[in-house]
């Protein structure tokens, strides 16, 4: 069974470790199975995207990735 997290989405939160250290964002989703969170604006990667119907240009597209919720802690506000 999964421990009970204490963040949930939409909770603003700062990174308190990692190269993002500092920020603030809000929790766009809780991964419980990872025990992770996407926050909005940290740890931005770029996908290669290919051109398709949808994306006529192909090119890059910014993407956030899990943070360890260890390394985020919950802002009042």
């Amino acid at each position: 069974m999964a421990a009970k997290l204490k963040i949930k989405k939409g909770d603003k939160v700062q990174i308190i470790a990692g190269a993002d250290k500092g920020k603030e964002g809000e929790v766009l989703q809780v991964l419980p199975k990872k025990n992770a969170v996407l926050v909005a604006g940290c740890k931005v990667a770029k996908k290669a995207v290919k051109p398709s119907e949808e994306n006529k240009d192909g090119g890059f597209l910014a993407k956030e990735m899990p943070i360890d919720i260890s390394n985020v802690k919950k802002v009042e506000g």
